[in-house]
């Protein structure tokens, strides 16, 4: 069971269409059935919903997809930065639409009768394609008011963004309001916790240029606070015995805490 697990997230990561995606600096060119991924972005994915006794190590994760990889399931190609995972005969996992394989229902019209089923479990679609549907959802919801806490988690994130490139264009604040709802009401993240971790990420010269939106933040979260409080304690080590630290720094030396620069945008006190 645990590497049917991981063969129906290879197949739902694997891309639809040929599509540039940018890792870093680097654009990475996907072909259809490809994805980019890695030891620790695999191991989250595998373990996300998963009991604590049932979680596997990345290295355990990492080795069950070598595994599928010598029974030519797939292949995998790594750099010193990420991984292209291809899945083999990917055509065959998709089902063209054609005469024969139209399904017909009794409430649809004659002109509405082609239906496919698409053998890959493509209920996760592109990014695009979930882009698209969330704009959807969220025009049946309410919208974030400008002075609410969401709306200001997302400005806040985006300014501090463009306190280090300019080459970002502004988002659609709304969906980002909506993800930093789920970071809060769903996660049950600290409102002050996810700001110490805004500021943090943004000065951390590796991770500022992987976290440009609030969805990537909410999926790193964990691993962001362990590797911040890592550092912070790191430095900590640095002072002298009887100094003490007043503020967490990065690993470059940046402030997290102490400035309140944009707080107001954050939120309201």
């Amino acid at each position: 069971m645990e590497l049917l697990r991981l063969w129906l997230i290879c197949l739902t990561e694997a891309s639809h269409t040929e599509r540039n995606q940018m890792i870093g600096k680097q654009i990475v060119q996907l072909q259809p059935g490809q994805f980019v991924t890695g030891r620790f972005d695999l191991h989250d994915m595998y373990n996300a919903g998963l009991k604590c006794d049932q979680k596997k190590s990345a290295k355990t994760i990492w080795r069950w997809l070598e595994t599928l990889q010598r029974g030519d399931f797939l292949t995998i190609q790594s750099t010193t930065k990420f991984s292209v995972v291809t899945i083999c005969n990917w055509d065959l996992y998709q089902e063209h639409k054609s005469d024969n394989d139209q399904q017909i229902t009794n409430k649809r019209p004659s002109n509405d009768q082609q239906v496919t089923i698409n053998k890959n479990v493509n209920h996760y679609n592109n990014d695009n394609n979930d882009n698209n549907e969330e704009k959807k959802r969220l025009s049946e919801r309410k919208r974030y008011a400008e002075d609410s806490t969401s709306y200001r988690m997302a400005a806040f994130l985006f300014s501090k963004i463009k306190e280090w490139t300019s080459s970002v264009k502004q988002p659609d604040f709304q969906l980002w309001a909506d993800d930093f709802r789920k970071i809060v009401e769903i996660d049950k993240r600290e409102t002050e916790l996810v700001k110490i971790v805004i500021e943090w990420v943004t000065e951390d010269t590796f991770w500022r240029k992987n976290i440009l939106c609030p969805s990537k933040l909410r999926k790193q979260f964990d691993r962001l606070v362990i590797e911040m409080e890592s550092k912070a304690g790191k430095l900590k080590k640095t002072q002298s015995c009887g100094g003490e630290m007043n503020e967490r720094r990065s690993d470059n030396g940046s402030d997290i805490v102490g400035s309140e620069q944009n707080y107001d945008l954050f939120v309201r006190r």
